[in-house]
């Protein structure tokens, strides 16, 4: 970790102090990014972007304030300190808010079994450019491709560290490499396109940038001709791609700061079922070469490994301190903050059960109905779980895919559509949020 983002996280606490605050605690940021797009076998544009963010949040009884800057002299530190100092005396009370107690600190942890950072040097602007025009050319190589929209290619590295007046000091790095290409085939009002991307934190764990121009090319051309699908009740198979938006909602519904609001459709839903009994929801904050693993939170509390849904059954919250201090709970562990706001709770690294058979076995099961790859918008009743999303994909009859379809619209309600999931066993496991294809029984199609 650097010096000066320890250093820098130290100095804003002691002009905290310095100004008044009882409590505080303060993270620092540094970072650089390179990104390289092409279009037509030429640059099309180039950014690298350096640069350091501060925040620190101080508190005082039982109010806080939040600053940021991305200046770094001692001057601009210490106006932090006093401006921040200065809000919180005027900010309304809140009896949740405060620091972790020092016995609830990470004590010891292990970033290098996290492996979350390259030791291979910064990639060249030539060598990501050099990527991302072989991705290209896969791409235009594909017979039936009009056009490439954009390729790209990226890089970059950052780090931080949390520091807060109960002891807590620590950091870590991340690394992250990513390559994409979209493709495009027919003109006007009949033009389609779809994608493919890869991001990984190590360079040598990506895919290679041919497969990344063909597959985005094969996915664009199987959408060719895509027309609205039936209208009716019908089984509907998400692809892997875009089954993590289910999990997603059903995460957002367990979030701490929505459970004490009272908005969340799972609000009554502890220890209740909430996914087929077969299924398990699990967090593991540690896994190896993830860029969402993390040794301690953004409360300097350890992470650790748990059961979101066990057996189909909610056993918790995701929690902070002051979301779970509202609920008279625990934190789980999932502070997540930026520089300029105060701690919220969020999950990291989750994982699905996955099933035994493939995206194909799950069409020929669903007969006839809808394979989902790609989604726009969202309606979601935050309150009653009802949904409702525009969607595309394929139309299936006879467990076979049979043509290519847009402009649809599907509609159900979360807390049943969730019990009657089935996965595959699609999931890439590389990725912080591991769901497979799941087929969802009873949802509601608008389409001609």
């Amino acid at each position: 970790m650097s010096d000066t983002l320890e250093s820098l996280a130290h100095a804003l606490l002691d002009a905290a102090r310095k100004a008044g605050a009882e409590a505080a605690d303060a993270v620092t940021v540094d970072g650089t990014a390179v990104s390289i797009d092409v279009r037509s076998g030429r640059l099309e544009q180039a950014e690298r972007a350096e640069g350091i963010d501060i925040g620190l949040r101080v508190l005082i009884g039982k109010r806080q304030a939040c600053v940021s800057a991305s200046d770094t002299r001692a001057q601009t530190i210490a106006a932090m300190a006093e401006r921040a100092v200065a809000m919180a005396r005027e900010a309304p009370e809140d009896p949740t808010i405060g620091l972790a107690d020092p016995s609830q600190l990470a004590q010891s942890w292990d970033v290098a079994a996290l492996d979350l950072v390259d030791p291979a040097p910064e990639p060249s602007p030539a060598t990501l450019e050099e990527d991302a025009l072989r991705a290209e050319a896969a791409a235009r190589g594909v017979p039936g491709i009009s056009q490439v929209d954009s390729a790209g290619a990226s890089y970059s590295r950052r780090r931080l560290h949390i520091a807060a007046t109960n002891g807590f000091s620590g950091g870590y790095g991340l690394t992250s490499r990513a390559l994409s290409c979209v493709a495009i085939t027919g003109t006007g009002a009949k033009m389609e396109r779809d994608y493919f991307a890869d991001q990984r934190i190590y360079h040598s764990d990506m895919i290679d940038p041919e497969t990344i121009g063909r597959t985005a090319a094969e996915r664009t051309l199987a959408r060719a001709g895509a027309r609205k699908p039936k209208t009716g009740a019908f089984p509907v198979v998400y692809d892997e791609r875009v089954a993590s938006s289910l999990i997603g909602h059903l995460l957002g519904a367990i979030n701490g700061a929505s459970i004490a609001r009272g908005a969340s459709w799972l609000r009554d839903a502890l220890g209740e079922a909430v996914l087929p009994d077969a299924l398990t929801l699990t967090e593991d904050p540690h896994r190896p070469r993830i860029g969402s693993s993390r040794p301690f939170d953004a409360e300097g509390l350890p992470t650790h490994r748990r059961d979101i849904v066990a057996g189909g059954i909610l056993t918790g919250w995701t929690l902070d301190l002051g979301t779970g201090r509202k609920l008279g709970l625990p934190s789980t562990g999932n502070a997540s903050r930026s520089t300029s706001g105060p701690p919220s709770p969020a999950p990291s690294n989750v994982a699905l059960t996955q099933g035994t058979q493939s995206r194909a076995d799950l069409l020929a099961d669903m007969g006839t109905g809808l394979l989902i790859t790609s989604m726009i918008g969202a309606s979601i009743n935050p309150t009653t779980g009802d949904y409702s999303r525009g969607a595309s994909g394929f139309w299936v009859e006879n467990g076979q895919i049979a043509y290519p379809v847009n402009e649809c619209t599907v509609a159900g309600n979360l807390r049943a559509m969730l019990r009657t999931l089935r996965p595959a066993n699609d999931a890439r496991t590389w990725l912080g949020m591991v769901v497979p294809s799941l087929l969802v029984e009873g949802l509601t199609l608008a389409g001609e």
